[in-house]
Parts: structure tokens; C-alpha cells; sequence
């Protein structure tokens, strides 16, 4: 690691946070006559991948800087007055919590910008494309830097309006009634959210969300938490999304541009379940503690539903749309992200942010992947993909192959890659969870949890049959590209990060475990 001065650790978190706003200004603007290069419309594509780049960048040298000695410390911190007649701060800092989401969005976002230079979604104007996507990634970057609940909530509503116009303007069929479900479902559960943050803040005398930690509930009674908790968990979960609240996802997945699936599997719904941790589990732990093993239930039926309703869509003659399946696949692994955060301990929620990062990288990954073979062959229809036409990627396109059956693999828990440990340390944390909490339910949600591991390694190895395998190209068809350069450059970060956090994990449990133990502590260490 490297030594970094803390006032130059402030301007980076800054810059992180608000680049890519001034770069989405920039890209509306005409480009200078020196950079059009080809055309205008290639001059601000390059410019997206520019911006994106230097973001990135930013956050891998704000993480060569950060202390790992002390990751529970909060640092980078800038605190100053925004508000003063509600006592509202701009207050940014970065932890061992948030760190690794902020380097997961910049990355995410910048591989999408390198992707769409040289693969444009079809629609509109390139110039309302990136500008989009660089203030979705400033309001997703500021979910995870910022320390105060309005904040918090302005930064988590930012993103709506850019998804919005991405699945409506740039998306597939449906997309006009995908878009719309999204954003009735996450602005009708922001509003309740809302409610439930300045009901804190009001009774608390305070929005700072670290001094709330600290105080650990204490200045809150019972019934306030209890309150704030349902309403702050309903504008979360529409988020995660959580089972019976997740059916904004496959549809919006299925509509979406493929830098949108990345986007929104990847890093948006990373946003409900961080807010879990960080303002639920620390700001009203008493309110938490009784709505834990309804939480955990919820999240175990979604584990189930997830996986019956991929191996619905999986099945011959079942129609199913592989971008469908794999939305729905999401709803069963955030499900293993909510039950850990549900146990209290600070194994299940490790497990939880660990999983998070897991699923960010394998499901960016595979949306990609399944946006390639949807390009390749015009559907992402399954019956069509595993049909004479579309039978045997190893023997049409090896690489491509081999790749879906990677992520596949990678997604199902394989031991020694990224998606085993979240998963199993949830487990971990519902066999033993926090005082107070009912053993034998948690017991009961731990089986049925790893019954589902069961049922997700199916539906997905059933897909790799399907897709995948299969008899010789037929003779006298023409064989389909295999992946290309650029897809090699998007695609092998993710590769790469999903086998290093399978095998080294302590690269990233090092960071979160002191920040959790000392979030569930009360700031007491």
C-alpha cells in the first residue's frame, strides 16, 4: 500500500463522487474540433470510457491509500455544513464496507463504457447515452460514500431517473412497461424510506449516520426503531429486491440494454442491501432484532422462488428468456445477502458483503456474456439458443463457451471461486445467529437456504447442458463469431476478480470484518 496524505484522500473521494457529474456535463456539450475524431458520436463514447477510466482509477489509488490497519476507521473524510437549519453536512467518508463497493462501480461502469464504444446499444443519441450513464454512476458511487440520511437519500434517488431513460430509450421489447414498473416500485418504496429516515433524524437530533452508529439506538425507543425499520426496510428491499417485492426485476432485466443488465445487477441493487448494514443493523438494532427472522424468512423464500423459477424457465419447451433466468437467479442470491444480514453476527453479515461483491462480479459477468449470445444469434430465448440453430456453443465458439460456463459455475457456489463464500458464511451465520434471535427458526432457515444451493446448481448446470453442449456444427453452417477484442478487455477483469476473491478472500473479509464488528458493536471495539 502506498502513503497518501489525508487531505489528498479527501480530493479523491471527492472526485470520485462528483467526476462524473462534470463529465455527464461534458458529454452534452460539442466536442472540440481536435477530438471528434471519425465523428461526434465516437468523440463522446471516447469520452465516456475517458471519464469512467480516470474515475476508476481514482478509486483503485484512493484504495492503494486507505489504511488496512484500521478499516473500521472511517477515512477520506470531508465534513462540512450544507444545511445548518436541519443540520444537514455534506459528510463523505469511505470504511472497509463501503471501499470495495466503490471500486466495484467504478469498474463495473468503466468496463460498460469500454463495451459500449465499441458495441452501441441501438437507439437515440450516443451523447444522452453517456451522460446518462456517468450520472448514474456518480449517484450509485454517492450512495457509498456519503455519511449523512438525506444525503443518503438523494444520492440513492439520483439513479432512478438515468436507469429509467436506459431501459426506456435504449432497451428491447417491453421496454416502455419495464421502465415504468421500475420506477413506480423504487420511488413508491423511496417515499415510505424517506418517511422512515427523517423519523430518525428528528427523534435522534441528528442525520450524521456515524454519530448514529456510535449511539448504537440508545437515543431512540423501541417503538421509534420499530417504525423506522419497516419504513426504511420497504424502500431497501424494493432495492435488494426482495421476494414478494422483486417483480419490477425480471422485466427490467429482460428490457434492458446489456450495460444496463451489468449496471443494475451489478451495482444497483447493492445499494438496498448496503443500506441494511449501514443504517438499519447500527441506527435501530432493537427494531432489527424483531423483525430479523421475518426478514430471514422472506429472504429464504426468495431463495427458493428464485431457483424454482429459473429451473421453470430452464426446462424444454419452457420459452424462457436467458436474461430472464438469470434476473431471477439474482433474486435468489440477494436472497443468501439478506439472510445473512438478518442473523446479526458478524459472520452472516460478512457472508452478506461478501456475497454482494461476488454477485456483482459473476452476474456483471454472465449479463454480459448473455448480451454477446443474444447479439450473436438475435434471442436470448433458450428453446431457440439450445435448438439446431443454436446447439453446442464449445463447437460454434469455444471461447464464448467456455466462459458462460465459467460464470455458470462461478454463480452456482463452486469452492474456489468468488460466489462460495458469501453463501456459506450467510449459512454460518444463521446456524449460530445473534442473542436474542430464535435458534430453531434460524436452524429451519439455514436448511432450506442450503437446500436452494441445491436447486441453483441445477437450473444453472442445466443451462450450461442446453447452451453450451450438444452434437457438431451442421454441415454447411456458418460458424458465429467467437468473442472478440474488445469483449476479452471487458471481460477479463471480472474473470480474474472472481477466481482471486474464490481463492484469496481474505483479501476482502480483511476489510470488511473489523468495519462489521465494530458497526454491530456500537462503534464500542
Amino acid at each position: 500500500m502506498i502513503d497518501i496524505s489525508e487531505s489528498v484522500m479527501q480530493f479523491l473521494l471527492a472526485l470520485i463522487v462528483a467526476g462524473p457529474l462534470l463529465g455527464a456535463a461534458a458529454a452534452l456539450l460539442p466536442a472540440p474540433p481536435g477530438l471528434k475524431g471519425k465523428s461526434p458520436d465516437q468523440a463522446v463514447l471516447r469520452h465516456g470510457v475517458t471519464v469512467t477510466g480516470a474515475i476508476l482509477v481514482a478509486a483503485i489509488v484512493l484504495a492503494l491509500g486507505f489504511d488496512h490497519a484500521q478499516p473500521s476507521k472511517m477515512q477520506a473524510s470531508t465534513d462540512i455544513t450544507w444545511i445548518p437549519a436541519l443540520d444537514v453536512r455534506i459528510h463523505l467518508g469511505v470504511d472497509g464496507i463501503s471501499l470495495p463497493l466503490l471500486v466495484l462501480t467504478a469498474l463495473l461502469t468503466f468496463l460498460c463504457a469500454l463495451h459500449s464504444y465499441f458495441k452501441m446499444p441501438s437507439g437515440p443519441s450516443p451523447k444522452a447515452f453517456v451522460a446518462l450513464l456517468l450520472v448514474l454512476e456518480s449517484g450509485t458511487l454517492a450512495t457509498f460514500a456519503v455519511l449523512d440520511l438525506v444525503l443518503f437519500f438523494l444520492a440513492f434517488e439520483m439513479v432512478l431517473i438515468p436507469m429509467y431513460f436506459l431501459i426506456a430509450r435504449w432497451g428491447g421489447e417491453g421496454r416502455q412497461a419495464a421502465a415504468w414498473k421500475f420506477i413506480l416500485f423504487t420511488l413508491l418504496g423511496s417515499v415510505v424510506m424517506l418517511l422512515g429516515l427523517l423519523l430518525i433524524g428528528v427523534k435522534a437530533g441528528t442525520f450524521d449516520m456515524v454519530a448514529l452508529a456510535t449511539d448504537n439506538g440508545r437515543g431512540l425507543t423501541t417503538s421509534v426503531q420499530v417504525i423506522a425499520v419497516l419504513a426504511i426496510g420497504i424502500g431497501l428491499a424494493v432495492k435488494t429486491p426482495m421476494w414478494p417485492l422483486h417483480s419490477w426485476l425480471p422485466d427490467a432485466h429482460t428490457a434492458a440494454p446489456t450495460v444496463g443488465s451489468v449496471l443494475l445487477a451489478g451495482v444497483l441493487l447493492k445499494m438496498g442491501t448496503y443500506g441494511f448494514v449501514r443504517i438499519i443493523l447500527p441506527v435501530a438494532p432493537d427494531g432489527m432484532r424483531l423483525f430479523a427472522p421475518y426478514l430471514a424468512a422472506l429472504a429464504v423464500v426468495g431463495i427458493i422462488y428464485g431457483s424454482l423459477a429459473c429451473l421453470a424457465l430452464a426446462k424444454t419447451g419452457g420459452k424462457g428468456d436467458l436474461k430472464r433466468l438469470i434476473a431471477y437467479s439474482s433474486v435468489g442470491h440477494m436472497g443468501f445477502v439478506l439472510l445473512g444480514i438478518a442473523t446479526m453476527t458478524p459472520t452472516g453479515v460478512n457472508g452478506a458483503l461478501f456475497a454482494n461483491i461476488a454477485h456483482g462480479l459473476i452476474t456483471g459477468l454472465l449479463f454480459f456474456l448473455v448480451g454477446a449470445v443474444k447479439d450473436r444469434y438475435g434471442t436470448a430465448d433458450l428453446d431457440t439458443l439450445a435448438g439446431a440453430t443454436g446447439a453446442a456453443l464449445y463447437g460454434r465458439a469455444p471461447r464464448l463457451g467456455a466462459l458462460l460456463a465459467f460464470a455458470a459455475v462461478a454463480s452456482l457456489g463452486l469452492p474456489g471461486l468468488a460466489g462460495f463464500w458469501g453463501e456459506m458464511l450467510a449459512l454460518f451465520g444463521a446456524f449460530e445467529p445473534a442473542e436474542g434471535l430464535s435458534r430453531p427458526a434460524f436452524l429451519t432457515f439455514t436448511a432450506i437456504g442450503a437446500f436452494g444451493t441445491l436447486l441453483t446448481a441445477a437450473y444453472l448446470l442445466v443451462v450450461v447442458r442446453r447452451v453450451c453442449m450438444g452434437g457438431p456444427r451442421p454441415t454447411g453452417e456458418s460458424p458465429i463469431a467467437d468473442v472478440q477484442g474488445y469483449e476479452f478487455a471487458a471481460w477479463t477483469p471480472l474473470v480474474a476478480l472472481t477466481v482471486l476473491a474464490g481463492l484469496w478472500p481474505a483479501v476482502l473479509l480483511g476489510l470488511t470484518d473489523p468495519a462489521v464488528q465494530q458497526l454491530l458493536a456500537g462503534g464500542k471495539q
